[in-house]
């Protein structure tokens, strides 16, 4: 069974659960990224990005933002196929405006990934989520690592810089 930790970036402003046996690797562009070890492919990672918006209602409802996610996976010229799953709305820290999607996408780089992406904006700034799992048909996501998932979506939330 997965354990969860909490971790918490101060810094930038966020915080979430992630599988405690992963380990933090550098990658460009994001501002936290956490590997399962010896498979790359399932990861959790965030962007943190300064946007003119004080909230993600002003830049439109969880279907439009999904739509926008699935639009930029569908330019990937890796990307083969993208299907979405789920969006759902909820709310975070102190009534924060928190989008949640998830979709599956085969790409000709790691095959069948199932992709869960949280977003929100807070302090003008855009904070997005994402976390890649291994979704083959000969090994699909099994409903713990699911749950595990799910667990991390949801765990997203806006935490104040001190």
């Amino acid at each position: 069974m997965v354990i969860l930790q909490r971790y918490t970036d101060s810094m930038a402003g966020f915080t979430l659960l992630r599988p405690s046996s992963w380990i933090q690797v550098d990658k460009a562009g994001a501002t936290v990224l956490f590997e399962e070890p010896n498979n790359g492919i399932n990861n959790v990672g965030v962007v943190v990005n300064p946007v003119r918006l004080t909230s993600l209602g002003e830049f439109g409802s969880p279907e439009f933002v999904a739509d926008k996610l699935i639009q930029a996976e569908k330019r990937k010229e890796s990307t083969k196929e993208v299907e979405v799953i789920g969006v759902a709305e909820r709310s975070g820290q102190g009534g924060l405006q928190v989008y949640e999607v998830e979709y599956k996408v085969d790409s000709t780089r790691g095959g069948m990934k199932r992709i869960f992406s949280a977003a929100f904006v807070a302090s003008r700034k855009l904070y997005l989520l994402n976390i890649a799992h291994s979704d083959k048909p000969e090994s699909p996501l099994d409903a713990q690592t699911r749950a595990m998932l799910e667990e991390v979506l949801h765990s997203f939330d806006y935490a104040p810089t001190t």
